[in-house]
């Protein structure tokens, strides 16, 4: 009776050492940690968008004389040594001008007494040096209507690849301390998921002004990249 006892008490003791080794296998000791990385970059390009934008009586009339002037815009432009692979037309636009008739006689009935026709064009200056000659120059093409600038880099790809590594190790680096922290010790890596980044300087907005220097600064542009790691832990000495 006695050895029966002592063999139930040891298969239940299996059991339970079975079921715990079964709980921690179901739910691992992990730490997930989120890495980034930063890069300060001297910009390649800048993009501009610009438009020209006239009023006529008549809509044929307001639009052939945006055609006009985005016509002379372009030319200068390509003689300013733009591509046209650099150059994309973003907007046509036409609509009515309305004006109000406030007197008692009309109801003040609106009615249109005019059209205005608009046209915007996006361009990529490649070499910065020559934005702001660039710009003067397009003003007096003609062009009378900025919506920005931004600057950019040649290869974005190439500056996350330069990123994405050390945002691994500043995961790994903060997971590290976690880890000591909690009087555990660090294991390997079981995923790492990227959750990419952003970089760039946001558009600016331009007041339109004619002047023969216009000046411009590009400064730095700062690119950033995430990841999140996932890391086993265990307890020091396997206890």
């Amino acid at each position: 009776m006695k050895a029966k006892k002592l063999l139930a008490a040891a298969l239940m003791l299996s059991m339970s050492a079975g079921t715990q080794a079964a709980s921690e296998a179901a739910h691992p000791r992990q730490i997930t940690v989120t890495g980034e990385g930063t890069l300060q970059v001297a910009p390649e390009l800048a993009t501009i968008t610009l438009g020209v934008t006239e009023e006529a009586e008549e809509a044929a009339a307001a639009m052939a004389s945006v055609s006009e002037d985005m016509q002379a815009v372009i030319a200068r432009l390509k003689d300013a040594g733009i591509a046209a692979a650099d150059m994309q037309t973003q907007q046509i636009s036409m609509h009515p001008v309305w004006s109000q008739d406030r007197s008692h006689d009309n109801g003040a009935r609106r009615e249109i007494t005019g059209f205005e026709a608009s046209n915007t064009l996006m361009v990529r200056v490649r070499d910065l040096s020559e934005l702001g000659p660039v710009l003067d120059t397009v003003l007096r093409a003609g062009a009378n209507n900025f919506q920005g600038l931004s600057f950019g880099v040649t290869d974005p790809s190439a500056v996350a690849d330069r990123i994405r590594g050390e945002a691994v190790k500043d995961a790994m680096r903060k997971a590290q301390q976690l880890a000591e922290a909690a009087g555990m010790e660090l294991g390997p890596v079981r995923s790492i998921s990227e959750h990419g980044g952003g970089g760039g300087r946001p558009m600016m907005a331009m007041e339109m002004a004619r002047s023969d220097a216009m000046p411009i600064e590009a400064g730095e542009l700062t690119f950033t990249h995430n990841v999140s790691v996932v890391f086993d832990m265990a307890v020091p000495g396997g206890e």
